[in-house]
């Protein structure tokens, strides 16, 4: 399998608009002043299958099961998934807690390789670790297309990303552009139409 390089990467999200500048706010509850949007890469099936290839290459170990936490993260899950000839489950927030639905299980020894578009803070993505190891899976690590975070994510496994592209985050209430009146936008909701 061929890996695609950190420039190919980025020149990827560039050149289909995924990387945003403006004033957002993110899943996490932080503000930033960039984005970026993955989904306008993956709705490509080959560039998404591309994009797996390369991230499959990251973790050579046989994969039982990939999981992915939230909807952005669920087109690359599949197709690692497909890549690793493994299941692809996906998790969602049920009373504010990621859970499987779907009649979607983990049998106990499974190994679980948990897959993100964009990792931030690792929040959802240590929800979803708790979360396959209270089904007594094995988790063999975290895979991802961009790690934007600016610090360690806290996790005790492999996480591995086919890029680091760090962004400065603001607590809402601490965000330089609110403060500026610059109007915030949450990507990834619904457009009006």
């Amino acid at each position: 399998m061929t890996r695609l390089s950190k420039l190919d990467v980025v020149g990827l999200l560039q050149e289909h608009g995924a990387i945003l500048n403006g004033h957002f706010q993110l899943p996490s509850g932080f503000h930033s002043q960039t984005y970026v949007q993955t989904a306008l890469v993956l709705q490509y099936p080959h560039l998404a299958n591309k994009i797996a290839k390369s991230m499959a290459t990251q973790f050579p170990q046989e994969i039982d099961v990939v999981i992915s936490p939230a909807m952005g993260a669920v087109v690359i899950g599949q197709e690692v998934a497909r890549v690793k000839k493994a299941r692809a489950l996906f998790a969602e927030r049920s009373n504010g807690v990621m859970v499987l639905k779907r009649d979607f299980r983990l049998e106990g020894g499974e190994k679980v390789l948990v897959v993100e578009d964009v990792l931030t803070t690792g929040r959802s993505t240590g929800e979803v670790v708790s979360l396959a190891q209270n089904y007594g899976a094995k988790v063999m690590g975290v895979s991802a297309i961009v790690d934007r975070s600016t610090a360690p994510i806290p996790l005790n496994f492999p996480v591995r990303a086919l890029i680091s592209y760090p962004l400065q985050v603001f607590p809402p209430d601490h965000c330089p552009l609110c403060s500026q009146g610059v109007p915030v936008a949450a990507p990834g909701a619904a457009m009006p139409s």
